[in-house]
């Protein structure tokens, strides 16, 4: 039976895929020109032209330039988010172990490309845009430092370690451990394998020692 000519997709329209693949180009694009030229003089119609579309399309989406701009931060900061399957896969009955993963996951998230391209926009284009930091910070990291919460939360609870506030003391973890190496990668500085090992391990032990309790020495 010869299926209706109303029931099928129109010539030449794209599908939901598609849509979603052109959507991603956009953002993807419209990020790189923002990091090029510089917030003031990225153009609308530039990325257009990038991109293949109309700048009339772009506008259809996008009220002015900084609502494509803050629409290309967030798919960024969404792609720089660890997913939940990797940190289940990080979980150890070790908390050192576990948070070894973790510091592992967060180093290899930062050195891709994309995510350093999202955090020297972000740095750049702090002044004109000062609660996207935080927005994105949020974005990508929840995940992150809920799990870490969980975590920490679990090992306090068998007396392993004592915590005032779990997700502060997740946060800091974060800022401790990660923060020193994502700060060399986005400057464009290369870390060895053996030196993030290094830092990982001794920023990890610094990290425990504070909150491990006395009579707990294996976690």
């Amino acid at each position: 039976m010869k299926q209706s000519r109303s029931s099928r997709p129109a010539a030449g329209r794209p599908t939901k895929e598609q849509q979603a693949a052109r959507q991603a180009q956009l953002l993807s694009a419209a990020l790189d020109d923002f990091l090029e030229h510089g917030f003031d003089q990225a153009s609308v119609e530039g990325i257009a032209a990038k991109v293949g579309m109309s700048k009339r399309t772009i506008y259809a989406r996008y009220d002015d330039k900084a609502a494509l701009f803050r629409a290309a931060i967030r798919q960024a900061a969404d792609n720089y988010t660890i997913p939940a399957e990797d940190l289940s896969k990080a979980e150890t009955d070790n908390l050192r172990t576990t948070l070894l993963n973790v510091a592992h996951l967060r180093i290899a998230n930062l050195s891709r490309p994309e995510t350093i391209k999202l955090q020297r926009v972000l740095t750049a284009q702090s002044y004109h845009f000062p609660d996207l930091f935080t927005d994105a910070f949020s974005r990508s990291m929840a995940p992150t430092i809920a799990f870490l919460e969980q975590q920490l939360t679990r090992h306090a609870r068998t007396g392993a370690v004592t915590l005032l506030d779990p997700k502060q003391t997740a946060t800091a973890f974060l800022s401790l451990v990660v923060g020193g190496p994502a700060r060399v990668i986005v400057a464009g500085n290369p870390l060895h394998a053996k030196e993030i090992e290094r830092h990982l391990e001794f920023t990890v032990d610094l990290f425990l020692n504070g909150i491990r309790t006395r009579q707990s020495q294996h976690v």
